[in-house]
């Protein structure tokens, strides 16, 4: 399924086809669409693997993990599919995936009364979704850089993070409504809807011609990514720290709301996208990066000094928004060290590090806990996110000495 027959030229008429952030949404929209898919069963799933199914806690933790396990070992293959048959393509496998999911889901509730065909049917759904994240979410950062040029991919890249945490801010909190309403078939069904309307839209859309040139082996690209992926991991502890244990962090100083540290952390993470859609075009990459992760590792370091509530939530604000532009700008300056032929492969290995970096953030960080505090949480993941400044200052420096 090449897309090339329906294909416009890679970004060689984006001023006549009217202005850069138009067309970037015009592709951005099916990455909201896909995670609106991800948000619905999020906070359904344990519940339903543990009261109504009867499994234990590890099993419902599992249901929920097992998806995060499909989409990093996938993102390679969604990026290579982006390299030879096209984003548009990868975009399509990707909600051919969430359909099945959807089905398979709808599957498991109706197959309540046989406990273990049930939760076997949701663990494979589980699994397909998180392929369709990855084939997606590749496809349509790959898609958008295509068309508007590799001059925005900051741009880009930006704006399909907007779209991810905006739609699992909306897609959840529907999802608990849903199987409220009328019961966990709904999830399945609902996505499926998603996923084929989806399908049908992008089938409907022109896309990008493939680059021709040398596709190298994944193992290069991971050599070249290396250094970046490992900034974006360093930096992305502090946010994984925040969302996984931020409420155990204020129940330990017998604060209240932790809530609104969480929301702050989002507001701020999406308004900085929103108001400085071009600061990385602008300033570079590397100087984004760097002044991206130090203000993350100020908000880290608030979190750890707090002496009340209050502090630490805007300590998750200041977090949020120093975190915000650190994945665009890195793999700015990350994917112009590979040919635009192996871009897409790129954007994946990428994007590996920041699963990673959330996968392992939670045991570790938990380990931690247990042996000094929570608040020693969030001094190392201020460390963390120093270190990756540090990492990306010298790379940037690097840069320069090559021109």
């Amino acid at each position: 399924m090449n897309e090339s027959s329906v294909s416009a030229p890679a970004g060689a008429a984006v001023a006549a086809d009217g202005p850069v952030t138009r067309r970037v949404l015009g592709i951005v929209v099916f990455n909201f669409i896909i995670y609106a898919c991800v948000g619905l069963p999020l906070a359904v799933v344990p519940g339903y693997v543990h009261t109504t199914l009867g499994y234990g806690t590890v099993l419902a933790g599992l249901a929920v993990s097992l998806q995060y396990v499909a989409t990093l070992l996938s993102r390679t293959f969604a990026g290579r599919v982006c390299d030879v048959r096209g984003p548009r393509t990868s975009v399509l496998y990707g909600f051919i995936a969430c359909a099945g999911a959807g089905a398979l889901t709808f599957a498991a509730a109706m197959s309540v009364a046989l406990p273990v065909a049930s939760m076997a049917l949701l663990f494979v759904g589980r699994l397909l979704l998180g392929c369709g994240e990855s084939l997606v979410t590749t496809g349509t950062i790959t898609w958008g850089i295509g068309a508007v040029g590799a001059q925005h991919t900051g741009r880009v890249i930006s704006w399909n993070g907007v779209t991810t945490y905006g739609a699992l801010a909306v897609s959840a909190p529907v999802g608990v409504w849903l199987v409220g309403r009328f019961d966990f078939f709904m999830i399945g069904t609902l996505t499926s809807v998603l996923a084929v309307g989806a399908f049908i839209g992008v089938w409907l859309r022109r896309g990008v011609e493939t680059v021709p040139g040398e596709r190298i082996p994944a193992r290069q690209v991971l050599a070249r990514m290396l250094p970046f992926g490992v900034c974006l991991g360093l930096g992305s502890i502090g946010f994984g720290a925040i969302t996984a244990f931020i409420a155990l962090y204020y129940g330990d100083r017998h604060w209240a709301d932790a809530a609104l540290a969480v929301t702050m952390l989002g507001v701020t993470f999406v308004t900085t996208r929103l108001v400085f859609p071009n600061a990385i075009t602008r300033y570079g990459g590397y100087r984004v990066a760097v002044v991206s992760l130090a203000v993350e590792a100020a908000g880290l370091l608030m979190i750890w000094w707090a002496p009340q509530p209050l502090y630490a939530a805007l300590g998750a604000a200041v977090t949020g928004a120093g975190f915000a532009l650190v994945f665009p700008s890195l793999g700015m300056e990350a994917v112009r060290r590979v040919s635009d032929s192996n871009r897409g492969t790129a954007l994946g290995i990428y994007s590996l590090f920041l699963d990673m970096a959330l996968a392992i953030t939670g045991p570790l960080a938990g380990l931690l806990a247990a042996q000094v505090d929570f608040g020693a949480i969030y001094l190392v993941a201020c460390i963390a996110a120093l270190g990756a400044a540090g990492l990306s200052l010298l790379l940037a420096r690097r840069h320069v000495a090559l021109k």
